[in-house]
């Protein structure tokens, strides 16, 4: 694989305004290729959608989902820039893919990593420093590991970084990138709610044992 430099990366940035870490992965599946990072870019929606980021989006809708059966649902909201293009069905397909997205990954509480508390964070750190793995590992090398897995579990709490469940090849943010530059507006995934059927209610345990034991003893 070819060495991506600092250079390579801000020279692929400064062409087609995508972020650092886009840069970087479009370079290194374009081998150091700059005008086959650039298609890759626009493949994947990338380079107009990082343009359009920093635009106000306050239209959009809430989109519903609920599973077959009633025992999930979902709402979620999505912004984008026009009500035009929020009645359009493009902006409609996607919200309603992100709502069957959530309804899909129980483990999903936030948008994106950098929405997720810094205690959530340390508690992580926490329980990764005292795994008995780790223990009689150097400093260094246990916190290389400790980083690495912190930021997998982030990463599986953010709707975001997850796989496309119609495409797996793409995260979700991936996804939204590219339907920002199939629209030409700035999207948005705001917030969501997901609601499982009897979550959080205390259940009546029956113990059949002891009913078939009380009725013997009559």
């Amino acid at each position: 694989m070819a060495k991506i430099s600092a250079k390579l990366v801000k020279e692929l940035r400064d062409k087609t305004g995508a972020g650092m870490m886009d840069c970087k992965k479009a370079l290194s599946e374009s081998e150091g290729d700059i005008t086959k990072a650039t298609e890759w870019l626009r493949q994947k929606g990338i380079t107009s959608a990082e343009k359009k980021a920093g635009r106000i989006a306050a239209e959009g809708l809430v989109e519903s989902y609920i599973h077959t059966g009633g025992s999930i649902g979902v709402l979620v909201e999505i912004n984008c820039e026009t009500d035009f293009v929020a009645r359009g069905d493009i902006f409609k397909d996607l919200a309603k893919g992100i709502a069957m997205q959530i309804a899909a990954c129980p483990n999903v509480q936030y948008v994106q990593v950098e929405d997720i508390p810094d205690e959530i964070a340390s508690k992580e750190r926490e329980i990764e420093m005292g795994r008995d793995d780790l223990e009689g590992k150097p400093d260094n090398i246990k916190e290389k590991i400790v980083e690495g897995r912190i930021g997998k579990r982030l990463k599986e709490l953010s709707l975001m970084d997850q796989p496309y469940i119609r495409d797996q090849n793409l995260t979700v943010a991936e996804l939204v990138k590219q339907t920002v530059s199939t629209i030409g507006e700035n999207i948005k995934v705001r917030r969501f709610q997901r609601f499982v059927l009897g979550e959080g209610i205390e259940k009546k345990e029956e113990d059949f044992a002891a009913e078939v034991a009380a009725q013997m003893g009559k």
